[in-house]
């Protein structure tokens, strides 16, 4: 019987960077006060001291030179995880990811890959200063030659990072900070993997396919429990990694139900909504009984305190989108 553990999202995420440091020794953390300080939200707590400063590795405050050089450990042969503080800091490493991260494979035609993941606490709600709550994923998603995954549960969290860790090619592995400790969940001892790029259906039903994934899953999830009270029945989709996207699991949830909302807290504008309902268009659309609804974060600057509860999705905003869908015509 394999031992579970009581565990945050954030402690899921250190216990699989303990369990991949402690079987491979060519992996190593990098960045600002991941050390002996064990990170801003303790991500990397107690792992300075038992894997030394050789291995985790306190790094000037230059994202250009985390990325850099974890780019340089990964074409060598390690496997280093390179942490951005916030992920509205990772633009200063901007040309490392896209012109040198993603594209090593390509332009070495194969002899090189990269095996190394960039995590950074991301998203809003936790009333952060300005360059602290954005929600870009798109910005990686778009970018060939990156995976990018983002849990919604501990248990995500640890196997979605070890598949990360293990893969030979680069993965940005964007944490919800705003559910780094809401809840905890059964989390095995053991090493496992989640694999990066497969959607998991977190409630089934038969009236509009919601499709969501990080922090946004639990407004979801309470917006389905709700609506199921007035026997409006949704498939929730947890797509877990947004790049490569489970087109499969679209697909499938949407030919169910013939509706679907799509929950996420970016701006709707060039967001990865946009890029699902194109899906659903091209590979589903006699299927099609409604358009599809885009619940989203606002097409602005993220904004500061207060107004983050107006900004990101709830569990209301969530219900009144999914009824919109569910009525039509």
């Amino acid at each position: 019987m394999t031992e579970t553990q009581n565990l945050t999202l954030v402690q899921a995420v250190r216990d699989g960077l303990f369990t991949e440091m402690s079987a491979d020794e060519d992996v190593v953390v990098l960045g600002e006060d991941v050390g002996k300080n064990g990170g801003v939200f303790r991500a990397t707590e107690g792992l300075y001291d038992e894997f030394g400063g050789d291995r985790v590795i306190d790094t000037p405050l230059a994202e250009s030179g985390i990325i850099g050089a974890a780019v340089g450990m990964a074409a060598m042969g390690m496997r280093p995880v390179p942490e951005c503080q916030f992920s509205g800091f990772m633009y200063p490493g901007f040309d490392q990811i896209v012109s040198h991260m993603s594209r090593f494979r390509t332009r070495s035609r194969s002899r090189f890959t990269l095996p190394m993941t960039l995590r950074a606490p991301y998203g809003g709600g936790i009333r952060a200063p300005e360059h602290h709550s954005e929600s870009k994923e798109a910005f990686y998603a778009h970018e060939a030659g990156l995976k990018v995954a983002i849990p919604s549960t501990p248990y995500d969290a640890k196997g979605m990072l070890i598949s990360a860790i293990r893969d030979p090619d680069p993965v940005v592995f964007l944490e919800p900070k705003l559910i780094y400790r809401a809840f905890r969940g059964e989390v095995p001892e053991a090493d496992y993997e989640v694999p990066l790029g497969e959607a998991i259906t977190r409630r089934e039903g038969d009236d509009i396919a919601v499709f969501t994934w990080g922090a946004m899953t639990r407004p979801t999830m309470e917006a389905a429990e709700s609506l199921a009270e007035e026997g409006i029945e949704c498939e929730v989709v947890d797509l877990r990694t947004v790049s490569p996207l489970d087109r499969e699991a679209i697909v499938e949830a949407f030919e169910k139900t013939g509706r679907a909302a799509v929950v996420h807290e970016a701006p709707k504008s060039g967001g990865l909504g946009a890029e699902i309902t194109a899906t659903i268009q091209e590979e589903a659309l006699l299927y099609q009984e409604a358009p599809v609804k885009r619940i989203t974060g606002f097409d602005v600057p993220f904004p500061l305190y207060a107004l983050e509860d107006y900004y990101l999705p709830s569990a209301a905003r969530v219900e009144a989108g999914v009824k919109e869908a569910v009525n039509f015509p």
